[in-house]
């Protein structure tokens, strides 16, 4: 048997970057791995250029994701201001960039989100891992940063609601909060707490995805992916690519 932390991840908007090629920026439907470790870094306090403490999350943490709805896809149109590149001088700042406006060009842009998805995480934490999953547990009820789904303009809807767990297989992990109210609301007409009625179109199938390194997973992988979310520094913002798992219910097992 193996702990796990287990918590919810549901917005209106998510966006879960993938290859970002020209003006096109892209979106998988479900939570990337940097996306995940930005969001515990975020929680705990971890700064985007504290490359030490990026680096141990980096190595210290796997990930499971059960995708219970995909949620609609949307594309939202941008026109950025973008300043001609110097030969000699480095910009350092945005507002040296639009400082001068004869030098000023607009590029279009076009970026996906993900739009009502639902995904349920589970954490493992390696046995030298910097902070154990109470530590991230609380972390995430009280975080230090505000989390969010991908990008800053993409809030959560719902309280993460982390929960500890001890389970035989990755899947019973993920499967624990299929039977919870999606939303537990308070009537205002009575002291005692009920589901509030929102309507989650969740998919017909769900889909699994995990780290190639966990094991006990209870589930016979059926495709392979490679994603290039494997962070080697956020400072300069660099990824490699590595190979994720999936599993579609209702599939050979």
């Amino acid at each position: 048997m193996r702990e796990y932390l287990v918590f919810r991840l549901y917005g209106p908007m998510a966006s879960w970057g993938e290859l970002a090629v020209g003006e096109q920026r892209v979106s998988a439907d479900h939570p990337s791995r940097s996306a995940l470790l930005g969001l515990l870094g975020a929680a705990l306090g971890v700064r985007r250029d504290d490359e030490a403490g990026q680096q141990a999350l980096s190595r210290s943490y796997r990930f499971g994701v059960k995708l219970v709805a995909a949620g609609m896809p949307l594309r939202d149109y941008h026109t950025v201001q973008w300043p001609d590149i110097p030969k000699k001088f480095a910009y350092r700042t945005r507002r040296q960039e639009v400082r001068d406006k004869e030098k000023l060009n607009t590029i279009l842009t076009s970026r996906e989100y993900r739009s009502d998805s639902l995904s349920v995480v589970a954490v493992e934490a390696a046995p030298d891992a910097p902070h154990g999953l109470p530590a991230l547990a609380d972390a995430l009820r009280v975080p230090v940063f505000l989390p969010y789904l991908g990008r800053k303009s993409c809030p959560l809807a719902l309280p993460l609601d982390p929960r500890l767990g001890g389970f035989d297989t990755l899947k019973q992990a993920l499967d624990s909060r299929d039977d919870e109210p999606f939303v537990p609301g308070v009537d205002l007409d009575d002291d005692e707490p009920r589901e509030a009625k929102i309507d989650l179109e969740k998919d017909k199938q769900a889909r699994y995805f995990w780290d190639e390194a966990m094991a006990d997973v209870g589930m016979d992988a059926t495709l392979q992916l490679t994603r290039h979310d494997q962070p080697l520094s956020r400072r300069r913002w660099q990824f490699e690519p590595r190979r994720e798992l999936a599993y579609l219910a209702g599939g050979r097992q």
